[in-house]
């Protein structure tokens, strides 16, 4: 059984160009359409506009980090049920924790690998349509 991807809308937010990269290739030949945002306020902006069906969010960035911008998200009535998973470089406990303290759906460690990035979807959208 199929997963289809087609018009799922897929955020992604880093600072790092390199992992936007990555992430948007992997989920562009799924048949995902990507959006990326180079930190929370880009990204803030971005979700209204665009209105994703699931976020992927770095932790460490500047101006505004991954659970600032989580926290933003899961605070707005419109999106709060919007998946939010963090991704982050670093695997510990106390990371996890304040993740799921500002409502995120699940915690990723970089680097990811492409099977992980889908099963997270399938995991957390809901309508995903199974050929």
């Amino acid at each position: 059984m199929e997963v289809t991807y087609e018009s799922l809308k897929v955020m992604v937010i880093d600072d790092s160009k390199t992992i936007r990269r990555t992430a948007e290739t992997l989920l562009k030949k799924a048949g995902c359409m990507v959006i990326t945002a180079t930190d929370g306020f880009d990204a803030l902006a971005k979700i209204a506009d665009t209105r994703p069906d699931i976020i992927f969010v770095d932790i460490m960035m500047p101006r505004l980090d991954g659970y600032q911008t989580c926290a933003l998200i899961k605070n707005n009535s419109e999106f709060k049920t919007t998946p939010v998973i963090m991704l982050s470089s670093k695997d510990g406990l106390f990371d996890k924790a304040k993740g799921r303290i500002v409502g995120s759906d699940q915690y990723l460690t970089k680097p990811f690998s492409k099977s992980e990035l889908l099963g997270a979807i399938e995991a957390h959208v809901k309508h995903l349509k199974a050929s």
